[in-house]
C-alpha cells in the first residue's frame, strides 16, 4: 500500500453516514456531508461489502464510492459467490490463508440465527465480498458471514408463508438459487410449491448435485439420482432436511 493510500474497514451494517465519518476521519474525503450525499443518490453504496477496503487519500466523495465498491482493492478477499456450498467457501478461505481444521472446529461450534431450527450453518454464510485481518480468526470471520445475512434479511417476514417454517423458506430458497438465474427464481419457486402440493419428489439435479460435490453438470446420470442421501429429492419425498447452499436475497423473496 502507498503512502497515498488508506485502509478503510467496513463493518457489516454501517451506515453511509458511519462510512463516511470514517472515510472524512482517514483523509480521503473533504466532508463527511460530501460522501454521504453521494451514496444517498447511489443505490449501490448500500451493496458496499464488509471488511478492509484500500482507498486513495484526498479524493472526491464520488470516486470514494467507486473505490469502495471495486472489488480489487479489498484486502485479503474472500469471495462468497451466489447458492456457495459450505465446501465452497471453505475452500476459498483456505486459500486466503485460514486453516481446515479451524474452520471446521468454528463451523461446528457457532449456531444459526434465532427462529431457525437446523443445526448447521449451511445456507448462513451470505453470498458477498469479504475481507478478515491477517489473524485469520474462522470464529470472527464465519460470523461476520451469518450477520451479513441477518442484516440482509432483516426485514423479511419469514412466517407469510403459512404452512412452512423460516428454516424451510430457507431451503427452498437455496433451491430455487441452485436451479436458476433471477429471472426464473418465481418460476423455480411455483414448480416446487406445486410440487409439494400433489407430494411429487421435487427431483432437482441440484440436489445431487450438491451430495456429489459436482458443480456446473448441467445433467445427472440415473445412477446419480440413485445415490442414498437424505438431500437426494429424486428417492426422498418432500424438502431435502435443510440447504443447499447460501441464497441470496432475491432468492429468499421469490420463496416468499
Amino acid at each position: 500500500m502507498s503512502s497515498s493510500e488508506v485502509n478503510i474497514e467496513i463493518i457489516p451494517g454501517e451506515t453511509g453516514m458511519e462510512i463516511a465519518k470514517k472515510l472524512q476521519e482517514a483523509g480521503v474525503v473533504k466532508s463527511t456531508e460530501a460522501y454521504f450525499r453521494v451514496a444517498v443518490g447511489d443505490k449501490r453504496s448500500s451493496t458496499v461489502a464488509p471488511g478492509v477496503h484500500r482507498i486513495q487519500r484526498s479524493i472526491p466523495a464520488k470516486e470514494a464510492l467507486t473505490q469502495l465498491l471495486d472489488s480489487n482493492r479489498i484486502v485479503d478477499l474472500v469471495k462468497v459467490r451466489d447458492g456457495a456450498w459450505w465446501s465452497e467457501i471453505r475452500a476459498e478461505m483456505i486459500g486466503a490463508g485460514f486453516t481446515a481444521a479451524d474452520l471446521d472446529r468454528a463451523f461446528a461450534k457457532l449456531k444459526p440465527p434465532k427462529g431457525f431450527q437446523l443445526k448447521s450453518l449451511e445456507g448462513f454464510l451470505y453470498p458477498a465480498f469479504y475481507s478478515f485481518p491477517k489473524e485469520k480468526n474462522s470464529d470472527i470471520a464465519l460470523a461476520s458471514m451469518i450477520n451479513r445475512f441477518t442484516f440482509s434479511t432483516k426485514d423479511v417476514k419469514w412466517d407469510s408463508r403459512p404452512g412452512f417454517s423460516a428454516s424451510e423458506i430457507l431451503t427452498i430458497a437455496s433451491l430455487i438459487e441452485s436451479e436458476g438465474t433471477p429471472d426464473v427464481h418465481r418460476k423455480e419457486a411455483q414448480v416446487i410449491y406445486n410440487r409439494l402440493e400433489k407430494r411429487m419428489p421435487l427431483q432437482f439435479d441440484s440436489t445431487v448435485h450438491y451430495i456429489l460435490k459436482r458443480r456446473g453438470e448441467i445433467f445427472v446420470s440415473i445412477s446419480d439420482t440413485k445415490v442414498r442421501n437424505r438431500y437426494n429429492t429424486f428417492l426422498n419425498p418432500g424438502l431435502p432436511p435443510g440447504p443447499i447452499g447460501s441464497p441470496t436475497r432475491a432468492s429468499i423473496d421469490a420463496a416468499l
